[in-house]
C-alpha cells in the first residue's frame, strides 16, 4: 500500500476520523443549541464547550497510548503560529494568514490536529482582538476548514497539488468560512427572517470574503512548501503524530 499504509493503520485512523467526525458534529450542534435556546447570550460558555469537543479528535489519535509532550507541543506550537499570523495582520481587514496555517496543519499533522488548531486559533486570538457570540461560529468553521484538509491531502503529494491546495485554500475561506461566519451575522442582526435581508448579509461578506480566500491563497503558495517540510522533519525526527 502507498506510503506505508497497512489494513491496520486504515482502520486506526478510520476509528479516530468517526470520532473527529461525531466532535464536529456536536461542537455544530452546540452552536445551534446557543442559537435557538441560549440566545447566543452563554457564548463563552458555547466556546469553551467546542474548546473540549475540540480535544476529542486529538485524543483519538494517541488510542491505546498516552500522548507525549512532543505531540502536544508540535499542535500548540501550530496554534501560536496561527494565533500570532493573526495578530500580526491586524491592520488589514481579512487578510490573514491565519487559515493558510490551519490548512497546513490539517496537511500535515492530520484532519484531527486539523481541527484543534483550527478552533483553539480562533479562541485565543479572539482574546486578542475580541471575544463575541461570533467565536464559536469561527471556532467551528476554522475547525472543519482544518478537518476537511486533512481529509483532502496528505503532504507526500503537497508539492505536486500546490496550485489545488491554494485553490481550496481560497474556497473554503470564501464559501466555509464565509458561509458559517456570515450565518452568524444572519442569526445576530436580522430579527426578520426574509430572502431580501438573508442576500444582503451575504452579499454584504463577498468583499471580505474574497479578500479572506486570497490571502489564503497567497500564503499557501509563500509558506505552504517551507512549513510543511519542516513539520515532516520534526515528524520524522521525534517520531510523531503518525496517526493520519
Amino acid at each position: 500500500m502507498p506510503w506505508g499504509w497497512t489494513p491496520m493503520k486504515i482502520n486506526r485512523v478510520l476509528n479516530s476520523k468517526t470520532v473527529a467526525a461525531a466532535a464536529i458534529l456536536l461542537s455544530a450542534l452546540l452552536v445551534a443549541a446557543g442559537v435557538f435556546l441560549l440566545e447566543d447570550r452563554k457564548y463563552m460558555l458555547i466556546s469553551m464547550g467546542i474548546v473540549i469537543l475540540s480535544f476529542i479528535p486529538f485524543a483519538a489519535m494517541f488510542e491505546g497510548k498516552k500522548p507525549r509532550a512532543r505531540e502536544i507541543t508540535v499542535t500548540a506550537v501550530m496554534i501560536a503560529i496561527a494565533v500570532v499570523s493573526r495578530a500580526a495582520f491586524f491592520m488589514l481587514p481579512q487578510f490573514k494568514p491565519m487559515t493558510a496555517v490551519v490548512i497546513i496543519s490539517g496537511i500535515a499533522l492530520g484532519g484531527e490536529t486539523g481541527f484543534v488548531v483550527g478552533a483553539m486559533s480562533a479562541f485565543v486570538s479572539n482574546m486578542l482582538v475580541g471575544q463575541g457570540p461570533w467565536t464559536p461560529w469561527q471556532m467551528f468553521a476554522l475547525g472543519i476548514i482544518g478537518f476537511i484538509s486533512g481529509l483532502i491531502f496528505t503532504e507526500q503529494n503537497f508539492q505536486k497539488k500546490k496550485l489545488i491546495v491554494g485553490i481550496y485554500g481560497f474556497l473554503a475561506a470564501f464559501l466555509i468560512y464565509g458561509f458559517i461566519v456570515d450565518t452568524s451575522t444572519i442569526v445576530m442582526t436580522v430579527y426578520q427572517l426574509n430572502f431580501q435581508a438573508v442576500l444582503a448579509v451575504y452579499l454584504a461578506g463577498v468583499p471580505f470574503n474574497l479578500i479572506h480566500g486570497a490571502a489564503t491563497f497567497i500564503f499557501l503558495m509563500l509558506i505552504g512548501n517551507s512549513m510543511i517540510r519542516k513539520l515532516s522533519r520534526i515528524k520524522k525526527k521525534f517520531g510523531i503524530l503518525h496517526g493520519k
